[in-house]
């Protein structure tokens, strides 16, 4: 994905207030070897670019001063209630940068698994993004778990990706995460209504 920023020369709380109700957003680029430099971005290109997976885990293209940089979004800030990005910060890559990313796992085949076809069993998503290290260049805009095969009771772990060498998951020293469970179908169970208990006989009036 490509955008454009442009280099900004002010700088300070009241600086940035005066972007926002222009309509911009302040930044910061760093990284390669490079200087640090404040940017701006404008705010509508920028927060629907956001709303895209791309964005968040891939390599983009940053256009600055005439000059198309290769980036990684590092981190941004919104308004807590209003649909608002505040600040973002972005990382420049070369064919040398070595990273650490989350990056999406994405879910494929689960129609046609035999666990689901046959079974009816349901599958669980229980991990949805992994951290992973690798060079800047190789890193993929997400991850496919395929569970075109998935049979019942079976759990699917991070060697079921089938990763290539050069990726690797970071754990930071706890346990592989699971990725997907395949869940049995839970008999529902009829109960036989109740009998109304007749209600006792009183005495008599007088």
């Amino acid at each position: 994905m490509k955008f454009t920023a442009f280099e900004r020369n002010v700088q300070g709380t009241g600086a940035s207030r005066r972007l926002r109700d222009a309509g911009k957003t302040p930044g910061i680029v760093y990284g390669a070897g490079k200087a640090p430099v404040v940017i701006e971005l404008d705010h509508n290109a920028l927060y629907h670019a956001m709303r895209k997976e791309a964005f968040h885990s891939s390599i983009l293209e940053m256009e600055l001063g005439g000059t198309v940089e290769k980036v990684l979004l590092r981190d941004y800030q919104k308004h807590p209630y209003k649909q608002l990005v505040l600040h973002v910060d972005f990382q420049r890559v070369d064919a040398t940068t070595r990273i650490h990313k989350k990056v999406p796992v994405h879910f494929v085949g689960e129609a046609e698994a035999p666990a689901v076809k046959l079974d009816k069993c349901l599958i669980n998503h229980v991990t949805t993004e992994l951290e992973i290290e690798c060079l800047a260049e190789q890193l993929p805009e997400f991850l496919t778990l395929d569970l075109s095969k998935a049979v019942k009771g079976q759990v699917f772990g991070v060697d079921d990706l089938g990763l290539a060498a050069h990726i690797k998951v970071i754990t930071h020293g706890r346990k592989a995460p699971t990725l997907a469970t395949v869940v049995e179908p839970v008999e529902e169970v009829i109960a036989a209504p109740v009998a109304a208990a007749e209600p006792a006989k009183g005495k008599k009036k007088k």
